[in-house]
């Protein structure tokens, strides 16, 4: 009988977890605890980030685990976020809501199977689309204001959700940060902006995530539109 190496199952688990971490939002959602589905994402953010490292470190890859990965992100961050964002809002604005909801998770598992793909072809200095984890951390911290605040923004939010869809299915370039040339200077400079990243975030924790991340979403779109337009003044 062939043994099971013990640490395959370690990045396994934690993508087993992300997995259940959404689910657990999803009911969390159904309950109107919008809060807490909240938490439950952004746990499931960190079990995430922690299968692809462990993998790495313990050099246990394999296409079992990327492929269980893309589900679990599909739940995780597509469906949970976009049931939080239906049970919040949407319901309210009938076939429009459900769309809208319905579509993020679909753009979502677009953009999944797209990364799977073309994995090793690209630069890993960048993502192609914005990543579906951002888009669900990002649309979570827009719910989570607006019912803060209670600014009566919802239908701004919907079509913001239905935005960050068609990101995650751009061809917009987003910095990865898997390589960063860290050097003296870099590194302190990197070292100083976490640290006033993660002040803001102490002090504001949904206006810091919800500014943060909505900057590096919309910095896609920036970095696009300033490419195309220095090719037209080129060709001129």
């Amino acid at each position: 009988m062939k043994k099971i190496n013990l640490a395959f199952l370690l990045p396994n688990f934690f993508t087993a977890l992300s997995a259940f971490l959404g689910v657990m939002s999803i009911i969390a959602s159904s309950q109107s605890k919008f809060e807490k589905a909240f938490v439950y994402i952004l746990f499931s953010l960190v079990a995430d980030g922690l299968d692809g490292r462990v993998a790495r470190l313990t050099n246990t890859t394999s296409k079992f685990g990327v492929e269980f990965d893309s589900l679990a992100d599909t739940v995780a961050f597509g469906v949970a976020p976009s049931m939080m964002l239906f049970f919040a809002i949407g319901e309210n604005y009938g076939r429009f809501g459900a769309l809208v909801s319905g579509l993020f998770v679909v753009f979502g598992a677009i953009r999944l199977a797209r990364f799977n793909v073309t994995t090793g072809e690209l630069d890993p200095k960048y993502f192609i689309g914005l990543p579906i984890p951002t888009a669900a951390v990002v649309l979570g911290s827009w719910i989570m204001l607006d019912i803060k605040y209670q600014g009566h923004l919802d239908i701004l939010i919907l079509i913001g959700a239905l935005f960050l869809a068609f990101l995650m299915v751009s061809n917009f370039r987003y910095p990865s940060f898997k390589k960063i040339n860290l050097n003296k200077n870099v590194a302190i400079k990197i070292l100083v902006s976490i640290i006033i990243i993660a002040s803001f975030i102490y002090l504001f924790p949904v206006e810091g995530i919800a500014i943060i991340l909505s900057i590096y979403s919309f910095y896609g779109v920036y970095r696009g539109i300033r490419g195309i337009i220095k090719a037209r003044k080129f060709s001129k």
